[in-house]
């Protein structure tokens, strides 16, 4: 009896594991090298005072989430594919669009994190944003989607390092209690807060995460068990990346360089920021590990999403599990994204202050992205799995004020 009890525990807990990944790894990504670089200047301009709006951030990015895995699980279709069927190729064509612009900015920067790691140990950008062009293009052609998963997670589990510095910066506990006032009236503040927003909610993530539990076969399994622990995978997966964000607004508000932002003009400075507050070389070494899985692991997805998203609008094969002879298409966009990206980061000279554009820029699409995901959680769930009572009101008040801080990034921007 104990045994066939701990046999059948034992088949529920690898039941769990299976449905994971997916969730944990668009989380992962999500702390992408832009997204640290914003947190980054957050923290150097604004000390501890970007912290609490992180932590709210948190329900926001499982809510979006949880929205898209709900409707890869009970449709079986990718995002583009869905709105495709939904709305027809007009919408479809716009919203590859937004997918497109989002994806190529978070390649630029998820290059320019690399960029910067090959910086602080020696390395031309040429070597270092070429050698991980190489790799990922690779582990595209070469892999499944399991095996993807795999190297994704492996790398992203590399983002760990920062929560490791952020413990040993030891903040003052006086200092964060000062950090609960907020200065709403600085336009600077605001940009950076919805910048702050752009780069926690973005268009690829919504086509990944979809796409991925289709591909991974999770919508076959289906059923409310199958959503349950997906949903554990995506709340897990916004805590720990949230908790990742927290700590590089911290360890810069604790470094926070004499010059201020300003002087943060290169993920290396970032990083000798760090070393330079903890007079500890070494400290580089946990750094460029964090900020190098990071951007592995996001410019895995970013591709992966980009190259869905398009093939899906097409309606052509698009499975990682398809070989490049029956998916020309989408290895050939999976591969020219990376090459679009690592030119991009080649020619261009103040990485920081890009990188940041880019997340601004991400916020500035969210009024569309959000728009079709609550339209066709609306027309393309059957009535039994949509959203219901209370728990639709917080997900449709939540996903207005993102939109919202879209539009005032928008406006700041014109």
């Amino acid at each position: 009896m104990a045994e066939e009890t701990l046999a059948l525990g034992a088949r529920r807990w690898w039941s769990w594991l299976a449905v994971w990944g997916p969730g944990l790894m668009v989380m992962l990504a999500d702390t992408d090298a832009g997204s640290l670089v914003t947190a980054a200047q957050s923290g150097a301009a604004w000390g501890y005072r970007m912290l609490l709006p992180q932590l709210v951030l948190v329900p926001v990015l499982y809510l979006v989430q949880e929205v898209t895995v709900r409707l890869g699980l009970v449709t079986g279709q990718g995002h583009g594919a869905l709105i495709r069927a939904r709305f027809g190729r007009g919408w479809a064509y716009l919203s590859a669009g937004t997918l497109f612009v989002s994806a190529v900015g978070a390649l630029v920067t998820e290059f320019s994190g690399i960029s910067g790691v090959g910086t602080l140990i020696g390395l031309p950008d040429t070597v270092s944003v070429g050698a991980a062009t190489v790799f990922l293009v690779l582990v595209g052609l070469t892999g499944q989607y399991r095996r993807v998963e795999r190297v994704g997670l492996f790398f992203g589990l590399f983002e760990l390092a920062f929560l490791v510095l952020a413990g040993l910066a030891r903040p003052s506990a006086a200092d964060l209690a000062r950090a609960a006032a907020i200065p709403w009236h600085d336009a600077h503040y605001r940009f950076l807060l919805a910048a702050n927003v752009g780069a926690v909610v973005m268009p690829w993530m919504i086509f990944y995460q979809q796409g991925a539990v289709v591909d991974k076969g999770l919508a076959r399994r289906g059923g409310r068990r199958t959503l349950r622990e997906a949903r554990w995978d995506t709340a897990v997966g916004a805590l720990v990346t949230q908790a990742v964000m927290m700590a590089m607004v911290l360890l810069l508000a604790r470094a926070r360089p004499g010059g201020g932002p300003a002087s943060l003009t290169s993920v290396a400075a970032i990083g000798h920021a760090l070393a330079g507050f903890f007079h500890n070389p070494t400290v580089l070494v946990l750094f460029g590990l964090g900020m190098l899985g990071a951007s592995l692991v996001a410019a895995l997805v970013v591709s992966i999403a980009g190259a869905w998203g398009l093939a899906e609008v097409l309606g052509v094969p698009h499975s990682l599990d398809d070989s490049v002879r029956t998916a020309p298409v989408f290895y050939g966009v999976y591969t020219l994204a990376y090459v679009a990206g690592a030119l991009l980061v080649l020619a261009s000279r103040n990485l920081v202050a890009l990188t940041v554009d880019v997340e601004a820029m991400n916020a500035m699409l969210l009024p569309v992205v959000l728009g079709f995901l609550l339209a066709l959680e609306a027309r393309a769930l059957p009535a039994a799995w949509r959203m219901q009572g209370v728990y639709k009101g917080v997900v449709w008040t939540v996903s207005v004020v993102v939109m919202g801080f879209g539009l005032y990034t928008l406006a700041a921007a014109l």
